[in-house]
């Protein structure tokens, strides 16, 4: 099926990615038509309205399909669109990490960990539920997709998943609490005209605890817009969804 409408979009003079193959593009002067393939949902997005138009009848005169409408939430991201841009969080999916983990009565902290916090193998320390910290921690680490501000302190964490210790889910839990007192943050795309590209990066010397490594991090950004990171043109894209019936 996925071979079938490759097929059919680059016939119909869309684009493969230059590096993600499930993505397609199609432009129309200064107007831009973006494709986006996931399993049997197709979201899709425009700088005019009407190319999302003209997309949906182009896919609906060839596949039998469900128009699933404004894109609002996909994948456990939420994502709000308003005039001013684009919101993307996970409230929802927080809130529901704070329910399991029955951490509905404990207190918020304003910071992911301690100033004088150092974790390290804690060899000495008591050892815990390996699955239970791996689960804690798998969790997490989809959260990432819309909290880079967590991602080190998470990454951190995951390197003791072979044999965790009391004071490393002492740490994911002081994670999950500031989640808690958090959970309306997001990341958020303004509109905007700015096309300069700009990255930051820094790294310490020996920083880690383990095996002395230097600990470095990178982001970039698109005039005002987070687009990478690592441990629009004027107008926005306007997203909608629909969904293959295979």
């Amino acid at each position: 099926m996925v071979r079938r409408l490759s097929k059919f979009l680059l016939t119909n003079g869309f684009k493969h990615g230059k590096i993600d193959k499930t993505l397609f593009l199609k432009s129309n002067g200064t107007d831009i038509l973006v494709i986006q393939i996931y399993v049997n949902d197709i979201l899709f997005g425009a700088i005019n309205k009407s190319l999302c138009k003209y997309f949906a009848d182009l896919m609906g005169g060839e596949f039998e399909m469900s128009m699933m409408g404004e894109l609002n939430f996909f994948l456990g991201l939420q994502i709000k669109q308003t005039e001013e841009g684009i919101m993307i969080h996970q409230h929802k999916y927080i809130k529901e990490l704070i329910k399991k983990y029955k951490l509905e009565n404990a207190k918020t902290n304003r910071t992911l960990m301690g100033v004088a916090t150092k974790l390290d193998e804690d060899l000495s320390g008591t050892s815990i539920d390996q699955t239970m910290y791996r689960g804690m921690i798998g969790s997490l680490l989809y959260l990432t997709a819309s909290r880079p501000n967590i991602s080190f302190n998470v990454g951190l964490c995951a390197r003791f998943q072979e044999n965790p210790k009391e004071s490393h889910v002492i740490a994911v839990i002081r994670i999950f609490c500031y989640l808690k007192g958090t959970d309306d943050l997001g990341l958020f795309y303004p509109r905007s005209d700015t096309f300069e590209l700009n990255g930051f990066t820094d790294a310490d010397y020996a920083g880690d605890l383990v095996n002395r490594k230097s600990i470095s991090g990178m982001v970039q950004f698109l005039g005002p817009c987070l687009v990478s990171w690592v441990p629009r043109n004027k107008t926005q894209l306007h997203y909608l969804q629909l969904k293959l019936n295979i």
